[in-house]
């Protein structure tokens, strides 16, 4: 049996009010997966923070490393943790020189080897951009060759959390060929993932949380996707929500015809009032970029979009939260909320009005009860922390807030960009429970999600995009997931898939 490499022995960690973490155990051997599971909420995210050195621990011990061994602990955090302005080749390359002693001008040398480096993961873009204009998915790729770079003899440990939130098909292939082969060579894995398909390829052990402590322990062979759900739930997980389709959607609240802009080349869509609208596609294929250009963070160039019947000008996100718009981006650290803003203030801001007293000076108390009431509807866990700073909360309760804040402005038209990335089974249920009701009364939604599961779980209608338009379009009884994603990767012949489906 190989040794320990990272101990973890009754790791305790609180903040007011919350036991993050109680009596935490773990151990990861030399080549060892294992995957840590949970809940939003817990106690993953401040296990990380505590490894990383950024949270100290109230109570516990961690060693690092086997006996007389030098030892590593690496980190690719769920944000990822890259300089936004700096290029590929200078955030691959920083480490190194500050430890060199200086931060000279990037050169050819440097330039080739962060090529070579993102190379190693399917990486074929740039690497004189800045990584703020790298899609999701290619700034994950930078993370990763960072992590990966210049292992030397010893015990390495690497702790990944969430690395494939913004990662598709090869992609994440590429990144488990990756795992598998560090761990062949000796380094114990930490594999933090919501994905939990994932899990079960990967993860020689798995270990649960919840509220903070290890509810179960499985080996290899103990463990599939039906046993996760329950166990990380404690409940009905989200595989088994079923919403009641929209039976007969009412009128056209959203009309889109020959759009142009970023990837999208020519879309037409209409949504309507009750229906929940899914779009589907590979990188590139207008998926990603779709409700950007909608909602004017992104530019268009030709076409048009109309919300209730009504012409909405491009280029304007101010112009489309007037027509009736709201927009849940997929990065919702850097788009869509204010870190340093408790919760209150994240979720009111845009629409100050009904919490405002006679004076027209906001009542604290009438803010406080509103706010309460959004965080109930969408599930926010703790309670009644409406003080809490948003960037303190977990991934999937942060999400949950930028939703009850989309939600508050009650707008015709939701867009939602891969709506539970990073978020957890249960987290999940109560996200599309809380869309089902809000399109019962009568705006219409519109999904884009690489989680063909998801769409197939909560949507009247799936599109699937390719080249920037519409290049199939299911619902009712064809909203089957083997059938949509052989669409979403195949050159359209699916017609016949569709029939074979169906009879089985």
């Amino acid at each position: 049996m190989q040794p320990v490499i990272l101990d973890v022995r009754a790791l305790r960690k609180q903040f007011p009010g919350t036991l993050a973490l109680d009596d935490f155990d773990l151990q990861v051997r030399r080549g060892e997966i294992v995957g840590l599971l949970g809940h939003n909420g817990s106690g993953k995210s401040t296990l990380v923070k505590v490894l990383s050195g950024l949270y100290e621990a109230d109570a516990g011990a961690i060693r690092l490393g086997s006996d007389g061994a030098d030892a590593f602990l690496h980190v690719i955090h769920q944000n990822l943790g890259l300089v936004p302005t700096l290029t590929v080749t200078e955030n691959l390359d920083l480490v190194r020189r500050q430890r060199a002693g200086g931060l000279w001008p990037v050169g050819s040398d440097e330039r080739d080897r962060a090529a070579r480096l993102i190379g190693e993961f399917g990486g074929a873009f740039s690497v004189d951009v800045p990584v703020s204009q790298l899609t999701a998915a290619q700034q994950t790729i930078v993370a990763l060759a960072r992590a990966f770079d210049g292992w030397s003899k010893g015990d390495h440990v690497l702790v990944l959390d969430e690395p494939t939130a913004a990662l598709h098909g090869d992609e994440v292939d590429v990144l488990h060929r990756a795992v598998r082969t560090v761990a062949a060579q000796g380094a114990g894995i930490v594999y933090i993932s919501h994905r939990l398909g994932e899990v079960v390829d990967l993860a020689d052990r798995v270990v649960v949380l919840r509220s903070g402590r290890v509810v179960a322990h499985r080996d290899r062979g103990q463990f599939d996707r039906r046993t996760l759900v329950d166990d990380i739930a404690g409940t009905v997980g989200s595989e088994d929500f079923r919403r009641t389709r929209a039976s007969d959607p009412g009128e056209i609240r959203l009309a889109v015809r020959g759009l142009h802009g970023a990837t999208v080349r020519g879309l037409d869509l209409n949504a309507r009032a009750g229906e929940i609208v899914g779009i589907a596609g590979l990188v590139g294929s207008g998926m990603e970029e779709l409700a950007s250009v909608l909602y004017g963070v992104l530019p268009a160039t030709a076409g048009s979009v109309h919300v209730d019947g009504l012409p909405l000008p491009f280029g304007s996100p101010r112009r489309a939260i007037g027509a009736g718009m709201a927009f849940v981006p997929a990065d919702r650290r850097r788009l869509a909320s204010i870190g340093a803003f408790p919760a209150r203030e994240n979720i009111t801001l845009p629409r100050l009005k009904p919490v405002r007293s006679w004076t027209g000076a906001v009542s604290p108390a009438r803010e406080r009860a509103d706010v309460r009431g959004w965080m109930r509807t969408v599930g926010v866990l703790p309670r009644d922390s409406e003080e809490r700073r948003f960037d303190l909360f977990s991934g999937g309760n942060q999400q949950k807030i930028v939703l009850a804040r989309c939600l508050r402005l009650n707008p015709a038209v939701l867009l939602l960009d891969e709506p539970t990335q990073g978020v957890d089974a249960g987290a999940q249920t109560e996200i599309y429970e809380a869309l089902s009701r809000f399109v019962q009364a009568g705006s219409a939604v519109l999904v884009s999600s690489s989680d063909i599961k998801e769409l197939v779980t909560v949507c009247d209608r799936i599109l699937v995009l390719r080249d920037g338009v519409a290049a199939a379009e299911f619902s009712g009884h064809d909203l089957i997931e083997n059938t949509i994603v052989r669409a979403v990767v195949d050159d359209g012949h699916v017609s016949a898939s569709i029939e074979q489906d169906r009879a089985s």
